[in-house]
């Protein structure tokens, strides 16, 4: 299933996220909350056989010693979480992500195809607008062989 769309949702007192309704049903078995490798300031909600495709497309090309592959791993493993939604639909953020993300009340929740990704609402309209601009610049660019 692809994850499409932007919705704007609040995290309660306990840091917990209502999962948008027509979410909920994909995400019942659960979900990886983790950090994206990126580093964009927030958090991606994975299917766990999703986040493990991820993870192992992303490390299938180290060397088994390598110091980088190690490095890599403390990343995708150390700082995710699997988490399961509750019986309103809700899944608790982690302190640590949400610290990261700086999320508190305002989220947004946007689609990314194999993923769903949690923004602090500010931040993810300056982000928004960074990226609409670099789409306008990529696709100017199609035309012009130079």
């Amino acid at each position: 299933m692809a994850f499409r769309g932007t919705f704007d949702h609040t995290l309660d007192a306990k840091s917990r996220l209502t999962v948008p309704a027509r979410y909920r049903a994909v995400l019942a078995n659960g979900v990886v909350l983790a950090m994206p490798v990126d580093q964009k300031p927030c958090v991606g909600v994975w299917l766990p056989e999703a986040y493990e495709s991820y993870t192992a497309r992303a490390l299938a090309d180290l060397p088994p010693l390598s110091s980088r592959l190690a490095e890599l791993e403390r990343f995708f493993y150390g700082s995710s979480q699997d988490a399961d939604l509750d019986a309103a639909g809700r899944i608790m953020i982690p302190s640590f992500l949400a610290e990261y993300a700086s999320l508190q009340r305002e989220v947004v929740v946007v689609g990314t195809g194999e993923r769903l990704e949690l923004w602090e609402r500010s931040r993810w309209a300056e982000h928004r607008q960074a990226l609409l601009d670099g789409v306008a610049e990529i696709t100017a660019r199609v035309d012009d062989p130079a």
